[in-house]
């Protein structure tokens, strides 16, 4: 069981704190900030942002975070986009997930993008560097290939060069920002989104240790013992290649039996 001290940045907003369980690990390097709550059994690695700005974000059991993956929530005045990730989740390194609902067993592999709005339902997957566009449904068990676009509800996949006419069919900074457009809407976004965030980390303070669930008793049968804490990254890392590699396969797969 890993309890955490101050090995790592935990931060509260007001009276909006993380509450990490007990037997959850955080690395040093990451940063939880603000209405955060993560359940039982989780992994978050070094460099791992998760920072609800104005709304909650809720990770479930069983899920890993991995290296400088960012996973935010916002709300203001008009939007709010909470973020929730279901159980037994991966969320792959430089990973970046905003606003977003993330289903039961999802697969959120490297570089991937998940805005807000969003919802990946149960099982579904993002391979490397692939995109689910604001407010796009990724149905059950759906995957979106290595670099390809998933926009709609429900989501078609577009390849990287359709990616003009998916933007074209958007109105981003309407959805996400509450703005109208305009010729200077790009500048107008940045001043806005400055003075929300100064207001919504103003009142950040570091927390000594987590505020979550109580340490159980004694540990499971199944837990590592705490000597094993710091080998989570190494476990991990091959995971999360075999993982790809899984996804690969499938994909090349799917393609063979539409080539017949």
């Amino acid at each position: 069981m890993i309890i955490s001290t101050d090995c790592h940045s935990e931060r509260s907003r007001g009276t909006k704190r993380p509450k990490i369980h007990s037997s959850a690990y955080v690395a040093p390097t990451a940063v939880v900030s603000g209405e955060v709550t993560i359940a039982a059994g989780c992994a978050v690695l070094h460099g791992a942002v998760i920072t609800a700005e104005g709304a909650a974000i809720e990770i479930g059991e069983h899920c890993v975070v991995m290296e400088h993956a960012v996973i935010k929530a916002s709300g203001g005045s008009a939007l709010s986009f909470p973020a929730t990730i279901g159980a037994r989740c991966i969320i792959g390194p430089h990973a970046y997930v905003v606003g977003a609902t993330v289903g039961d067993g999802c697969f959120v592999a490297s570089g991937a993008k998940i805005f807000n709005g969003a919802t990946l339902e149960r099982g579904s997957g993002v391979a490397l560097n692939g995109i689910v566009h604001v407010k796009s449904r990724l149905t059950a068990g759906a995957s979106v290939p290595m670099q390809h676009i998933a926009f709609g509800d429900p989501a078609t996949v577009y390849p990287p060069e359709k990616a003009p006419g998916v933007h074209a069919r958007m109105d981003f900074y309407a959805d996400v920002f509450n703005l109208e457009a305009s010729d200077d809407v790009r500048a107008r976004a940045a001043e806005t989104y400055a003075r929300f965030l100064r207001k919504m980390h103003a009142s950040d303070a570091t927390l000594a240790e987590h505020r979550g669930t109580k340490p159980t008793p004694r540990r499971s049968a199944d837990e590592p013992p705490p000597t094993q804490a710091t080998q989570v990254d190494k476990v991990v890392d091959v995971m999360m290649l075999e993982l790809e590699e899984m996804e690969h396969r499938r994909q090349e797969a799917i393609k063979r039996q539409k080539q017949r």
